[in-house]
C-alpha cells in the first residue's frame, strides 16, 4: 500500500474516532463495597507503581491512538509532555507509516527527549513483524523513539474489514516467538478492541512475551470505524455486523488473570473514568490504558491532556479512599461485586 493511502487511512481513523464510535464500557456492572470509615488521609494515598523498571506516579498508560496522520506530530508531543509531567506511561500509535515514509509524524527520539523518565512503548502491527524484514522493522521502531518495550498489536478483525487490510495471518505466532527471542526490549501484545481470550493469552505466555494488553470490547469499535470508511453498501454491511464483536474488557481481564496469575496485564477498552480504572485494577490489571477518551484533549494542548488525566487520577484516589485502600496493593483486595451476584 502506498504511503498516501496509509496516511489517508490514519486520517480517516482519527476523524471517525473523534466523531464517536465507543460503546458504553463493561465495568458499569461492577460495584465496590463502600467503606464509610476509611481511617486514611486522602492526600497520602499512594498510587505509584513501576513498568519496565521505570517509576510511575499513577498506573495509567496513555494508550496507542495515532499513527500516520500529520496532526499526530502535535498529538504525540502533547501526550509525551503530559505523560512526563504526570509520571505516566506512553504507548505510541502504529509506527508503520513513519517507518515506510520520509515523514516521522513526531515519532522520533525527540519523544524521548521530551519524556526522558517515563516508560515509552513502541508499536507495530502483527502483520509488520512477518517476513524477512519483520525483525528489522521491530528494531527500527524501538530505536526511533528509544522505547523501553515494543507493543505488537493484534487486529485481525479490523484487517479483515478494511480496504487493503492484511488478510494472511499465517505465521504470526511464530514471528512473535522469534521476536521475543531476539529483540533486546520486552514485547507487549495488545488487541485493539476485541479482547484476548485465555487460550490465546496462554499461547503468548508460552512464547515468552512480557505483558498483555487485554484491550477488550467496550471502547472504540474498529469494526464500526471501518464500516464508516466503507466504499460500498456491502462493505459497510459486512463491517457493521461486527460492531459489537469481541470479549468485553472486564470478562477478558478476569479470564486471563485466572489463567495467568503472574502475567503483567494492561486493561484498556472502555475505561471511562478513574472508577473504571479502579475496578480494572481490582480485577487483575497492573496498568490501565486509555486512548480515544483523551484524543480530543491531545488535539488541543499539553495542559488539556494533563487536566484530563489529573481528573482520572483524582477519581482513582477517591475510589481508593472510599474502599479503605491506602495503596494499589490494598485496592486489589477491596470488596467488589458484579451486579446480580449474591452479597
Amino acid at each position: 500500500m502506498q504511503d498516501t493511502d496509509l496516511t489517508k487511512r490514519k486520517n480517516d481513523h482519527l476523524d471517525i474516532v473523534l466523531g464517536g464510535t465507543a460503546a458504553a464500557g463493561s465495568f458499569g456492572r461492577w460495584r465496590f463495597t463502600h467503606c464509610a470509615l476509611p481511617e486514611l488521609d486522602l492526600d497520602q494515598i499512594d498510587l505509584r507503581t513501576q513498568l519496565f523498571n521505570r517509576s510511575m506516579q499513577a498506573p495509567f498508560l496513555v494508550s496507542s491512538m495515532t499513527g500516520g496522520a500529520a496532526r499526530a506530530l502535535s498529538i504525540n508531543h502533547h501526550l509525551a509532555e503530559a505523560a512526563q509531567r504526570l509520571g505516566l506511561a506512553l504507548g505510541v500509535g502504529s509506527q508503520r507509516v513513519a517507518l515506510e515514509s520520509e515523514n516521522s509524524f513526531g515519532l522520533t527520539r525527540e519523544l524521548r527527549r521530551i519524556a526522558p523518565d517515563i516508560p515509552l512503548l513502541a508499536n507495530l502491527g502483527a502483520a509488520q513483524i512477518l517476513g524477512a524484514q519483520g525483525r528489522q522493522r521491530a528494531v527500527d521502531a524501538v530505536n526511533m523513539i528509544e522505547a523501553d518495550a515494543l507493543i505488537v498489536h493484534l487486529n485481525p478483525l479490523q484487517e479483515a474489514l478494511q480496504r487493503g487490510g492484511d488478510r494472511d495471518w499465517r505465521g504470526v505466532m511464530q514471528a512473535i516467538a522469534e521476536l521475543v527471542a531476539t529483540l533486546k526490549v520486552p514485547v507487549v501484545i495488545k488487541e485493539v478492541g476485541a479482547g484476548i481470550s485465555p487460550q490465546v493469552a496462554q499461547r503468548l505466555a508460552e512464547a515468552g512475551i512480557s505483558m498483555i494488553d487485554i484491550a477488550g470490547a467496550g471502547g472504540t469499535s474498529w469494526a464500526a470505524v471501518e464500516g464508516e470508511r466503507a466504499s460500498s453498501a456491502q462493505q459497510r454491511a459486512v463491517a457493521m455486523a461486527f460492531a459489537d464483536w469481541g470479549i468485553p474488557t472486564d470478562e477478558a481481564l478476569c479470564a486471563v488473570r485466572a489463567a495467568l496469575p503472574t502475567m503483567p496485564l494492561i486493561a484498556s477498552g472502555g475505561i471511562r473514568d478513574g472508577i473504571d480504572a479502579a475496578k480494572a485494577l481490582r480485577l487483575g490489571a497492573d496498568i490501565v490504558g486509555q486512548a480515544a477518551a483523551v484524543l480530543t484533549s491531545a488535539l488541543h494542548s499539553t495542559d488539556a491532556v494533563i487536566a484530563h488525566f489529573e481528573t482520572l487520577i483524582e477519581q482513582l484516589r477517591v475510589a481508593c479512599f472510599c474502599t479503605g485502600s491506602a495503596n494499589l496493593r490494598q485496592l486489589r483486595l477491596a470488596p467488589l461485586q458484579r451486579a446480580g451476584d449474591p452479597a
